[in-house]
């Protein structure tokens, strides 16, 4: 577990942006059983989270069609949180960071760590804003 300080930030910049923080596995299931469409990202400490999947999940956010309802887990500080995300996931296997968008409950896009590594933040933009044209 990561010390509170450390992540502080880190949460914040998305929270900054209008992300709900999920902590408890109840959290999510109620996060996940709503209505329409929701992006769930799973944030995390690394490199490739502050250099790409958190300023490309705040981009896609400028596209005309976005998810609902916009949440975020925390890897290596929320594990209730995250295992019940990630179980949500399924088949993918666990990474992070991480994003998945859901509509009505059900898995319908999904970017793995390795989708994220190493590509710039507009390319992850890019592949959610065609996933929420698709699916919002």
């Amino acid at each position: 577990m990561y010390p509170p300080e450390l992540v502080k930030p880190m949460r914040e910049d998305l929270t900054g942006a209008g992300f709900e923080e999920l902590h408890t596995s109840d959290a999510v299931d109620a996060a996940l059983a709503k209505e329409g469409t929701t992006l769930v990202v799973v944030n995390s400490v690394c490199g490739c989270a502050a250099a790409n999947a958190r300023p490309g999940a705040k981009m896609s956010l400028q596209n005309v069609k976005r998810p609902a309802n916009i949440v975020t887990v925390f890897a290596g500080v929320d594990k209730e949180a995250v295992d019940t995300a990630r179980g949500y996931m399924v088949p993918f296997p666990p990474s992070s960071p991480s994003m998945a968008l859901f509509k009505n409950g059900e898995l319908v896009h999904m970017l793995e760590r390795h989708h994220i590594e190493g590509r710039p933040a507009e390319l992850i933009a890019e592949n959610l804003i065609d996933a929420y044209n698709e699916h919002c």
